[in-house]
């Protein structure tokens, strides 16, 4: 179990970017039977999603975030040290897309612009690597940009991902500070590496066949290009690792969940984070959710959340633990301090 803990960084500011395009889910009549659109709706609590146009990048949606970041706080681009770029859906190969990043958004060459890429955890590993960033002489301001497509890696007739996923981005603003301690605690299962996977890649070579849609299981349609997910193995995962992960970071930290203001998880899917809720008997009411009206946005819905639904909640010192989980297996939990968090409304592409 990697613990880490670090004094004096903290969040001063932090935005958000999603498409203009909504796409709802009571309009699934051609891939779920239409008795049973209300009841998906229900347990997996998502009304709508987000859906970036042909040719929008997750890049462009965390672009968008960060200009509304740098102008809304007089951010001078150049401040930034160090530029974090958390995606599995980067504009290319080769180059890292936070150089094509740092480019666009003008700050200085002498910035430090990284490419990170994980599941659904992916923004609480992505902030401790921030944090430790920002924890080091030399660097004073670390700019997170976490952006998620899934719309172009799910195929719209797999009926068990495509209800799920929507589109976003975030961009996070981390500085040393007069901030309490920030706890992370981070955990890997590889053995389940099957539970979420794109098969074709460096190990599956992409050819013409990988293109070809084919039946999968139960019908689904997909090909090997796109996201597969046994929802069934993520789920089990899920409900033995969060909760214990909350109660550890509690732990460690010598603190109870009645000191913790807020509970953000990633919002996977409602009936598994209100289990996780009941799991650990603490206040519905202060835990946020916007899956209802984006969705699944994989590693930004963690900061999305914040941004959406805490936007206003965050001036005074609040205690926010974080959970994400997902593809790996990976999950991690996170215990932050906030104080005088500067948050910018969503905005749209």
């Amino acid at each position: 179990m990697a613990t880490i803990k670090f004094h004096g960084v903290g969040i001063t500011a932090m935005s958000a970017c999603v498409p203009s395009k909504v796409a709802y889910n009571r309009d699934l009549g051609y891939l779920i039977p239409d008795e049973e659109i209300e009841k998906t709706i229900q347990s997996i609590g998502i009304e709508e999603r987000r859906i970036a146009d042909d040719g929008v990048t997750a890049s462009d949606l965390a672009y968008k975030a960060a200009r509304k970041l740098l102008d809304d706080n007089q951010i001078d681009p150049e401040s930034i040290d160090v530029l974090l770029f958390m995606s599995q859906t980067s504009d290319y190969r080769i180059p890292a897309t936070s150089c094509i990043l740092q480019h666009r958004l003008g700050l200085a060459k002498t910035t430090a612009c990284i490419d990170l890429t994980l599941g659904c955890s992916g923004y609480v590993f992505a902030l401790s690597t921030a944090m430790a960033y920002a924890s080091m002489e030399g660097v004073n301001r670390v700019l997170l940009l976490d952006g998620e497509t899934f719309s172009k890696i799910v195929n719209r007739r797999d009926k068990v991902d495509w209800p799920l996923y929507g589109d976003a981005a975030t961009a996070t603003l981390v500085e040393r500070g007069d901030f309490g301690t920030s706890t992370f605690i981070l955990n890997t299962d590889g053995s389940g590496e099957d539970a979420v996977k794109i098969h074709a890649g460096m190990r599956n070579p992409i050819t013409i066949d990988s293109l070809v849609e084919k039946e999968q299981e139960e019908g689904n349609i997909r090909n090997e290009l796109e996201v597969y997910m046994d929802g069934m193995d993520v789920f089990n995962f899920a409900i033995s690792r969060v909760p214990r992960g909350v109660k550890e970071i509690l732990k460690v930290s010598n603190l109870t969940l009645d000191d913790i203001n807020y509970l953000v998880f990633h919002q996977s899917n409602k009936f598994m984070t209100d289990f996780f809720v009941s799991k650990l008997k603490y206040p519905l009411e202060q835990v946020p959710y916007c899956i209802q009206k984006y969705g699944n946005t994989s590693s930004a819905s963690v900061p999305l959340t914040i941004v959406s639904e805490l936007h206003d909640k965050l001036q005074d010192v609040t205690k926010v633990v974080m959970c994400g989980f997902g593809a790996g297996l990976s999950w991690g939990t996170a215990l932050v301090e906030f104080k005088n968090c500067k948050i910018s409304p969503v905005i749209e592409y």
